[in-house]
């Protein structure tokens, strides 16, 4: 005679999709998290070491500190508070669509622009003139493009990230 004992439940499909949704989400809060605190880490640092002295690295490349009281690349200067409001509605959406990450490099692509968005988006509200139309602290300096800071650096590699995470979706999909 055979002995049977309990088994242990089976996971089912829905549940094991749902714990790697879950896990892709912690994945994109982790990593922007990290910029984040990079980015006003950063920032604290430029404020202070950089507001009476450059820097020069290599080349032409140098730390300068700069605020940056404009939209992207300084320019929209008058229309900055409705540029906020739009980067909050973009950090809500990509909050949002982070819970469905369709893979690790997704995720980690939406870390990205949401921890860049919400560093420059800190600034803005925090930094002086206050609410809304707060300077963004720029310092990097390659004296061929506009000023950035580490944010400014996470918002486009995640945004590249997503481009190449979408050529090669497209490539491996069926029927190519």
């Amino acid at each position: 005679m055979q002995e049977r004992g309990a088994l242990p439940p089976l996971k089912s499909e829905h549940a094991s999709r749902g714990e790697e949704l879950r896990r892709r989400y912690r994945l994109a809060a982790a990593v922007a998290v990290a910029v984040v605190a990079a980015d006003q880490l950063t920032k604290w640092w430029a404020v202070d070491a950089l507001a009476s002295r450059t820097i020069t690295l290599v080349g032409p490349t140098r730390l300068a500190l700069s605020h940056n009281t404009g939209g992207a690349f300084g320019l929209g200067a008058g229309f900055v508070p409705f540029v906020a409001l739009a980067v909050v509605a973009l950090v809500i959406v990509l909050v949002s669509v982070g819970r469905a990450a369709a893979s690790p490099a997704v995720a980690v692509a939406l870390g990205l622009v949401t921890g860049g968005a919400v560093g420059n988006l800190a600034d803005r509200i925090f930094r002086a003139p206050g609410l809304l139309r707060g300077a963004v602290v720029d310092f990097v300096d390659l004296r061929w493009w506009p000023v950035f800071n580490v944010a400014d650096m996470a918002i486009t590699a995640g945004c590249i990230l997503l481009v190449l995470v979408s050529f090669a979706r497209e490539r491996s999909a069926p029927g190519r």
